[in-house]
């Protein structure tokens, strides 16, 4: 009888089975897997689950034209977790020998068979397991050289040195290329791998007038490193964000407009979703509990999550318990439509889990104008661009949020002078409500999506 192909397999007795890449590193993924689910079946262990992963990586840093560190890193680590009914014990090792791999087992199962029993706890429920694996475009490793790297990077803090005579020195400028596969499996049957590459490249640099000195920095990152930005472009832009930060003076104590940067914008994304995580709210620790349904933006609000997207940062066909992803909504019309649930907060909010174990997944929220940060500045007249947060002074229960700041003035809606010594206050809940303007001009680099977020009015504290 002819051997059925993992594919095959994916019909087999309602399993569901990824085909699995034929490398030598990824066989030897799904070997380990499979070791440690049959170790806990023997142990009596009514359900387990399995992940392993294996990444590796070079990364180069580059400091006044020498090199100043070179970092290369092999990382492989698998964490299993058993369930005796509904006790739950886990461990991880790095060691992938077969009796590594059996001894994390049995600790796993000491563990659980020691702890509390725990209604929610349990693997996905196998009819919400993803079923089909589209090619998302992720992996694309660069097996670059040091010396190669070194060059690029060195090109990059060049570019910034030599665009103004007032950088007057470097943090450095660092290339790093990853890549690597993660593999899911469960008791179910499941099976999934997931590859993918990730390369970046940054600049940070000095400037001096006078006594002052400022620092900025900016990058690039990729799942292709054909798609980075020119080092030079990286260097350029590092170079003109520090040397607009100098003299800087503090800001005026006022109530005002404020219009955040697409790079600090993804922040207040980052608060949303916190707020509406399953973690969050079964612990009723969120300034959002219960706000399902209800209206916390401007009805020309759409926030949307698009986790099947190509060679995206946040893609992946399947979240972190083998349940299939899927794009939608979490905010409609500025309604609040749903919340960011895994299958243990979602049994214990009698709900269905979102697919977001692990997290979100290219988060993006819709412009609602075809403006960039300049034009909505001219549309603001008055108020204040952010450039930079400093301090965690947000409050996910109560919605409080008061941040250090670095920005600039906007006089006539012209984005003017720097502005520094400052924080920002105001709560989340309105900060939401008050949102005036989206810009077109999204940072797609990252997994929170976003362009420049305008506020009608914030406490500015300053002199």
């Amino acid at each position: 009888m002819q051997k059925k192909t993992a594919a095959e397999k994916s019909n087999t007795n309602g399993k569901t089975w990824q085909p699995v890449p034929s490398g030598e590193r990824e066989s030897k993924l799904l070997e380990v897997a499979e070791i440690a689910l049959e170790r806990a079946r023997a142990a009596g262990a009514s359900m387990a689950e399995a992940h392993v992963d294996h990444e590796q990586g070079i990364s180069v840093t580059v400091r006044n034209g020498e090199i100043e560190t070179v970092e290369r890193h092999r990382d492989k680590e698998l964490g299993v977790t058993v369930y005796f009914g509904k006790r739950r014990g886990g461990a991880s090792t790095t060691d992938f020998s077969e009796e590594a791999v059996a001894r994390a087992v049995s600790s796993a199962c000491d563990i659980a068979r020691h702890t509390e029993e725990d209604p929610c706890n349990g693997i996905a429920e196998m009819e919400l397991l993803a079923r089909d694996f589209p090619d998302l475009d992720l992996w694309h490793p660069w097996e670059i050289e040091v010396e190669a790297a070194a060059e690029a990077a060195a090109a990059c803090e060049s570019a910034a040195l030599n665009y103004d005579r007032r950088i007057s020195n470097s943090e450095g400028a660092t290339l790093s290329s990853h890549h690597g596969a993660d593999l899911y499996a469960n008791s179910h049957g499941f099976r999934g791998m997931e590859r993918g590459s990730s390369h970046s490249i940054d600049c940070a640099v000095i400037a001096g007038e006078g006594d002052a000195m400022q620092r900025d920095y900016w990058y690039d990152s990729a799942r292709d490193a054909r798609d980075l930005a020119a080092p030079a472009a990286v260097g350029e832009e590092a170079a003109r964000r520090t040397v607009r930060r100098l003299g800087a003076r503090k800001a005026r104590t006022a109530e005002c407009a404020v219009l955040f940067e697409p790079p600090v914008a993804a922040g207040l994304l980052s608060h949303l979703v916190a707020a509406v995580s399953g973690r969050s709210l079964y612990r009723k620790a969120s300034f959002l509990l219960d706000k399902a349904g209800e209206r916390i933006f401007p009805q020309n609000i759409r926030i949307h999550e698009q986790p099947r997207l190509c060679k995206s940062a946040g893609g992946a066909a399947f979240d972190g318990e083998g349940v299939a992803t899927a794009a939608r909504d979490l905010v409609t019309d500025g309604v609040l439509r749903g919340y960011v649930l895994n299958c243990y907060s979602a049994r214990k909010l009698g709900a269905r889990t979102t697919g977001n174990a692990g997290g979100v997944r290219n988060l993006e929220i819709t412009p609602t104008a075809d403006a960039d940060l300049q034009e909505l500045a001219a549309q603001m007249g008055e108020g204040v661009v952010i450039s930079e947060l400093i301090g965690f002074g947000v409050n996910t229960v109560t919605g409080d949020y008061s941040r250090g700041a670095f920005g600039f003035l906007v006089e006539n809606g012209e984005i003017g002078p720097a502005l520094q010594e400052f924080t920002i206050a105001g709560n989340l809940a309105e900060m939401f409500r008050n949102i005036t303007a989206v810009g077109a001009d999204t940072d797609r680099r990252r997994n929170l999506r976003t362009g420049s977020i305008a506020i009608g009015k914030m406490a500015v504290a300053g002199r």
